[in-house]
């Protein structure tokens, strides 16, 4: 069985000058944002005190987003919130100004006409991006990286997006919707992957995807009793690590919790730049097969990296086991917790922590996060069982054991 890898963070800081990214003021604006829709309602943050008590732990609290605005993850609030930013930008307004009834008026279209929104996704960005252009009257085209299945492909067409399967992979789907974007008139890229040249929208992105952070960190304390000491958190490009870093650190700015980035080793980019050491990006390449799709993704954000050397403690690149086990916990938890159905990219943290506080080959990681009875952890589940065969396969059947 492959094991997980880890180090911990000795790359040299920069001037942080993006952690105000993620300033409270700017959550705000974008938590007041999402409270406008009708659909919106603060999904669970479930409180596993069973499971703390049987792996060791304080508390153990996991942010269930398979209940977003009937999404089943929980991408909507970074593409809905960037879509609005643009909007308000290009209109010359302030995005507090357009809530969800002015964004989806007819006064909205004589202002500002109709955009085409371009993006590239494994399909939870992307089923968000198509939603919100759909609710919005505007467009939106969908690339997806090859081997997508089909029920989320299908999910994205459901909502009226231009969606195609591409025989590449994440990253160059990203390159084929931003090239696009700029070849069609008012064509826009909703992408969380931010380069030079690319960051407004990206910053918006992870403002979005800060009143998920927000309403965790409220639920954690009225749950506990306190802030959390330990966030696990799940990577992709960054972009939704980047932004609960930066929260939390601007939340808990006088003792931050220990946050520990998760990733798949397939697309492992983050922990291959804090091996590294220098601060400087890496990049992976290749196919980037792992079940946690939502993670597959080989370059980072710029912005998020920046928040991540700076304040992220430890950095963890996980084997597909993790994630299963994780998956297989969550869905049959302790008598008396609640149960959390978590796809393959939402259960990745649930099966690091079991791994950590278990199995004795992680005793250093263990001893150096300083994890025990009397941690408060902090898990997001970020998607539900967005692909419903694997999901059972995995649950149900027990592929992808480990042991």
């Amino acid at each position: 069985m492959q094991p997980i890898q880890w180090t911990d963070n000795h790359m040299p800081q920069s001037d942080d000058k993006h952690l105000s990214i993620m300033s409270l003021d700017n959550v705000e604006r974008a938590y007041r944002f999402h409270q406008s829709f009708p659909q919106y309602s603060v999904t669970p943050l479930a409180n596993l005190t069973g499971m703390a008590q049987n792996l060791g732990l304080g508390a153990l609290c996991v942010k269930d987003e398979s209940y977003r605005f009937g999404l089943n993850a929980f991408k909507v609030l970074g593409g809905s919130f960037a879509m609005a930013r643009y909007i308000a930008d290009q209109l010359g307004r302030d995005v507090s100004t357009l809530d969800y009834d002015y964004l989806t008026s007819d006064k909205l279209r004589e202002e500002f006409g109709q955009a085409t929104f371009f993006t590239a996704t494994d399909g939870n960005h992307g089923r968000g991006v198509a939603w919100a252009a759909k609710q919005l009257h505007q467009k939106a085209v969908v690339h997806m990286p090859k081997g997508s299945v089909k029920i989320r492909f299908d999910n994205i067409a459901k909502e009226g997006a231009q969606v195609t399967i591409e025989e590449v992979n994440y990253d160059d789907c990203v390159r084929i919707a931003a090239k696009e974007a700029n070849e069609t008139p008012h064509g826009v890229i909703v992408q969380d992957t931010a380069w030079e040249g690319y960051e407004d929208i990206p910053g918006y992105i992870m403002q979005g995807y800060g009143t998920m952070a927000r309403e965790a960190a409220d639920q954690f304390v009225a749950a506990t009793g306190d802030a959390p000491t330990h966030v696990f958190i799940q990577a992709g490009v960054g972009s939704l690590a980047g932004a609960v870093q930066g929260y939390m650190q601007n939340r808990f700015a006088d003792k931050p919790p220990i946050v520990t980035v998760v990733e798949a080793s397939a697309a492992d980019c983050l922990y291959q730049g804090a091996i590294a050491g220098d601060g400087k990006l890496r990049i992976v390449e290749g196919d980037l097969q792992t079940i946690m799709a939502g993670l597959a993704c080989g370059e980072p954000n710029t912005l998020s990296w920046d928040i991540l050397r700076n304040h992220t403690r430890f950095f963890v690149s996980c084997p597909d086991w993790v994630s299963a086990r994780g998956m297989r916990m969550l869905g049959a938890p302790v008598k008396g917790d609640p149960q959390v159905v978590s796809g393959e990219s939402g259960a990745v943290g649930m099966g690091v922590v079991s791994a950590i506080m278990t199995d004795p080959q992680y005793a250093t990681l263990k001893q150096k996060l300083g994890l025990g009875e009397q941690s408060r952890v902090l898990l997001f589940s970020t998607e539900g069982d967005t692909d419903p065969e694997n999901y059972q396969r995995i649950v149900w059947n027990g592929a992808i054991a480990s042991i």
